[in-house]
């Protein structure tokens, strides 16, 4: 965490004099100068103990004060601060990098020989590394400490490895939220006369449709993005590229637009792509481009995807294609869309993905409920 000191104080620095003082070193470094203190203060106990014990040498020694203050205090607590600002400020770097200024700034940190030729990306995430060490370190302790302190320091243990899976439970959360906030700032729901040019909506009634209920369809929830990726959808008689997001509840066929669209979209060029994005995706949304949805959502207990034989491969000139079908609750087919990848490779992930996410999402909803017939008696000491 020192190499992360000189980037910190380097900035300091720089806005002292009046340069990169709209950067915001709060979130970009979060808590690290807090978190290097404990840090610190932590590492000096822990050898002043084995110091003292080198001294006056004992039967053993007792780490139980020092694990007891660091571990039960601000230690854990500092790093998980840290840890849930780590993603933000990736994003909020990737922002700063399009910065000819912030450009110079770092290349003049990164060439210290003290950083090792290491970026500013993979130095932030060391905090969350040693925080994943503390349990081998306390697990190497309990290992040689007599019988009466093994429970005491096993405890310990046991509350550092808790605090380290709710902290995953959080960021991975945290990581869903932001995702699928981006994910709402790029996709772009169409109005029903501009979807559907069948249904004609007087001009003086449109007022009356403006709103629009699917864009709350990718507000955070507990939806998981499964699988994302570029496709090519037959469409009459042409191809068009698309690019398809299969959520563990849905799927959705979008379309990717380059030019940004002012009467849709607003300010959505000033929108930075983030880190949750693939690269395939950032270089289509360059610029200001968007994603236009082309259908209605997929619900996977409603999808059905087939592959393409290759007969008809050869006769119609298809190439690594398989059709998804969407049925109501009828079982009736109302829309079907034919797409192709680039490989026969990625056809075959994609239809597993597929294949699995409908398997996994038709279990969850066979899943019986608990009904309030069937709770349990009430406890009589209740």
């Amino acid at each position: 965490m020192c190499f992360l000191k000189i980037f910190m104080d380097t900035l300091r620095y720089l806005q002292c004099k009046e340069f990169l003082s709209d950067v915001d070193s709060g979130l970009l470094f979060a808590n690290l100068e807090e978190l290097n203190q404990v840090s610190l203060s932590f590492v000096t106990s822990f050898f002043s103990v084995i110091k003292d014990h080198l001294v006056q040498p004992m039967p053993s020694i007792d780490f139980i004060p020092v694990l007891t203050k660091y571990f039960q205090g601000n230690l854990c607590q500092s790093h998980q601060m840290y840890c849930l600002n780590y993603t933000s400020a990736i994003f909020y770097l990737e922002k700063l990098k399009k910065r000819e200024d912030f450009g110079i700034y770092l290349k003049w940190c990164e060439q210290n020989e003290r950083c090792k030729r290491l970026h500013l990306a993979e130095l932030l995430v060391a905090p969350l590394h040693k925080l994943t060490r503390y349990p081998l370190l306390l697990k190497n302790i309990w290992k040689n400490t007599e019988a009466a302190e093994k429970s005491v320091i096993g405890t310990i243990k046991e509350k550092v490895e808790k605090s380290i899976r709710d902290l995953e439970g959080k960021v991975k959360w945290l990581d869903n939220f932001q995702k699928f906030k981006q994910l709402q700032e790029i996709i772009v729901w169409p109005s029903l006369w501009d979807q559907e040019k069948r249904f004609f909506v007087p001009e003086c009634l449109k007022n009356l449709l403006r709103e629009n209920p699917n864009e709350n369809i990718l507000s955070p929830t507990k939806r998981f993005l499964v699988h994302e990726g570029r496709l090519t959808l037959a469409e009459h008689m042409r191809l068009v590229d698309v690019y398809l997001f299969l959520f563990d509840d849905l799927l959705l066929i979008t379309k990717p637009n380059r030019h940004k669209k002012k009467s849709v979209v607003s300010d959505l060029s000033l929108t930075p792509v983030g880190p949750f994005f693939t690269p395939e995706l950032q270089s289509l949304l360059e610029g200001g481009g968007y994603c236009t949805v082309l259908d209605q959502p997929i619900p996977l207990d409603r999808m059905v995807v087939r592959n393409i034989e290759s007969f008809h491969i050869t006769v119609f000139g298809l190439r690594n294609a398989f059709l998804i079908q969407h049925r109501n609750r009828f079982q009736q087919c109302i829309a079907a869309f034919l797409l192709q990848a680039q490989t026969e490779s990625l056809k075959k992930t994609w239809m597993s993905q597929m294949e699995t996410a409908i398997s996994n999402c038709t279990k969850r909803e066979n899943k019986p409920k608990t009904s309030f017939f069937s709770l349990p008696a009430e406890s009589s000491q209740i």
